[in-house]
Formats: C-alpha cells, structure tokens, sequence
C-alpha cells in the first residue's frame, strides 16, 4: 500500500453526481494522506467538471471494472454511485484486494450490509460506510450534552430532517422501483437513523408511518419512524419533502433539562457553493444567532434556557480518520455492522409502515 511509505494514499472515486462532486472528491483531495487519483464516469461533462477543480493530473475510467485491471494502482475505492450499484461494486473491489468505503446505505439490506462484512473481514480490508452526519455540528454539540449529563437521564429524541418540496425532482432517488433502493426512507431516514442508534444505543422496537404525498411521485416522500431503544429512550424521526413549515432540526428531553437546535449543518450548502475546507474562513462554524438553547421549563422561542454554543461540524474528519485505519491501523470511522444495524431498523419500520404493527428487533 502506498501509504505505508510515507506518500498519499491513492483513491479510485467511482461516481460523480451529487454525491462525489459534493462530498466525496472535495473531502477526498482536502485529507492529508490521500489524493484523488481516478474518477469513474463516462460522462464528458462531469469528466471536465472534475478536471477543472483538481487538475490535468487527475485520470479518469469508464466504468468500475477498468479499476480492477490495475488495483495495484490504488490504495482505497470510493462509491458514490447509486444506491443499487453498492454492493455489486464493493464486492468486485474486495475481491480485487482493495480497502473500500461506501456510501450510505451500504446496501438494500441487512443481510447484504453483513455479507460484505464478512467479505472485507476474509481478505483483511477495510470497509467504512461514509455517515457524514455523525459529524454535523448539532450532533456533535448534542453528544457533548449527553456525554456530560447535562439533560439528566435523555427520555425523548426528536429528530427533523425536513424539506419543502412540493414538485418531485425525478431520479433514481424518487423512483418507485425497488431495484433502485430510492425514497426518503432510505435516504434522509439512514442519516437520521443512525445519529439515533449513535446516541442511544440498540433498538429493541420500531413503528412507522411512510406516505408518499405529492402528485406524480412514486415512492415515500413524507415518513415518520419511532424507535424504541434497549436504553430506554424515545426516539422520533422525521424525513419529509413535503413539510411546509420546519420543525426544530433537534429536541431533545431529559430529566433536568431539553436541547433544541433548528437550522441544518453548514457544510453541505458550503461545498455545493464551492467552499472548500481548509480554506481561509474557518470550516463548518455557524453564528451564535443559530445556536440552540438548553433549558427547562419554556419555550427557546420566547427567550428560555441559555444559548448552547454549537461545535463546529467536521465533515473533514471522516477520511482523516479513513487514512489513519489505512495507514496506522486506527478504528474505521463507521464499520458496515453498524450500518447493518440501521438496516435492520430500516427494514423493520418499511414492514411496519406497510402492515401497521410494531416491529420488535
């Protein structure tokens, strides 16, 4: 591996639409330790598109399977590609001997998530699933809260991760063929799943309710999810296109006190516009105008509780931490058992929305 000698580990990027322009290629080319070597797609226009911002130097493949013909060549394979292209492409990666992270949801199932496991665990590869929003501001600030106890015993976790949409936008993702592992469910719902099992630990019960609202679309665009943990704690979580008027992005209840936080993560609308981190403003900090508050007792909108100064988000730190597993063998970020866990829970609400029952885990 080329990273073990000292020089940048080199990243094959398979995919670059939304996903790879975005996330994947800027973050990729902002970690020290690794550099962006190849793109996959056949698309001229995203070809230029990623020639432009990271220079002449960068090659481009056709499809995946160029990659497997010179694995040597790599030292770690991305996929940012559609979801139903997941696990075809990180098995044929594993099998050629490369380190892979994947982007959520790792697959359609649990039981594809853990064989992949099983795959990367046979060959000794890394396999990380890019959960980004582990690193959001408001969810590191709230595991800060919860760490050092400063709402008592958690009772309810309110999550929001809500859009107005009226129009769908077509695409795979709003496609109602299940092949293609689109709806809301699967896409907002594996984000805010997962914050959920972070925080509070093992699912012991699921309820939903999954709708799809707007004229012409063709899979869910407005679902609620309930968990109820092992722990003990309430979890309710919202994903929704159709939302007219935005609830608070969290509040969360506790004995001595609750933690409402509106407003989403900067990070994401900062490397659509082209910010990039490491830059010269400082990376995923917000005003003190959309700090949350911390109280008891009132409404933070009529002044209760006391301004919670937000930590700043740290989308960076996901493949800092991908290079340190690669190069000095440090955890892997997120592994694809914890990724089969929020399938689980997934799966579980998609029964319970379609029959009406809870779902026991």
């Amino acid at each position: 591996m080329t990273g073990m000698t000292g020089t940048p580990l080199r990243v094959g990027l398979v995919g670059y639409g939304l996903a790879g322009s975005v996330f994947h290629a800027p973050l990729i080319a902002s970690t020290e330790g690794l550099t962006l070597d190849t793109v996959v797609t056949s698309n001229p226009e995203r070809q230029e598109q990623a020639r432009a911002e990271f220079g002449d130097g960068l090659r481009f493949a056709a499809t995946p399977d160029d990659l497997w013909a010179r694995a040597d060549e790599l030292d770690l394979i991305v996929i940012a590609s559609p979801n139903k292209t997941h696990v075809p492409i990180a098995t044929a990666a594993l099998k050629a001997g490369l380190p892979v992270v994947v982007d959520k949801p790792i697959a359609g199932t649990a039981a594809e998530a853990r064989e992949l496991a099983a795959l990367a665990d046979e060959r000794g590869l890394l396999l990380s699933v890019f959960q980004n929003r582990r690193w959001d501001n408001d969810f590191l600030t709230l595991q800060g809260l919860v760490a050092e106890g400063e709402l008592g015993d958690v009772w309810r976790f309110e999550s929001r991760f809500e859009r107005w949409r009226p129009q769908p936008k077509g695409g795979w993702r709003e496609s109602g063929d299940p092949a293609e592992i689109g709806g809301l469910l699967y896409d907002l719902g594996s984000h805010v799943v997962d914050q959920a099992l972070v925080l509070f630990g093992p699912a012991a019960s699921v309820y939903a309710e999954s709708d799809i609202r707007r004229p012409g679309a063709a899979t869910d665009d407005d679902t609620f999810i309930a968990i109820t943990h092992t722990s003990g704690v309430r979890s309710h979580l919202y994903v929704s296109a159709t939302t007219a008027q935005l609830g608070p992005r969290f509040r969360v209840l506790g004995s001595q006190a609750g933690y409402v936080k509106y407003g989403l993560d900067p990070q994401e609308a900062d490397l659509r516009e082209g910010k990039r981190p490491g830059g010269a403003s400082p990376w995923g900090e917000e005003p003190q105008s959309l700090w949350g508050r911390v109280g008891s007792g009132e409404s933070p909108l009529t002044g209760g509780g006391r301004p919670q100064p937000t930590v700043p988000g740290a989308y960076p730190a996901y493949y800092a931490a991908v290079a340190a597993a690669l190069r000095d063998g440090a955890p892997n970020p997120v592994t694809a058992h914890e990724a089969a866990a929020a399938l689980d829970v997934l799966e579980a609400a998609r029964r319970s929305a379609h029959e009406g029952v809870v779902v026991s885990l």
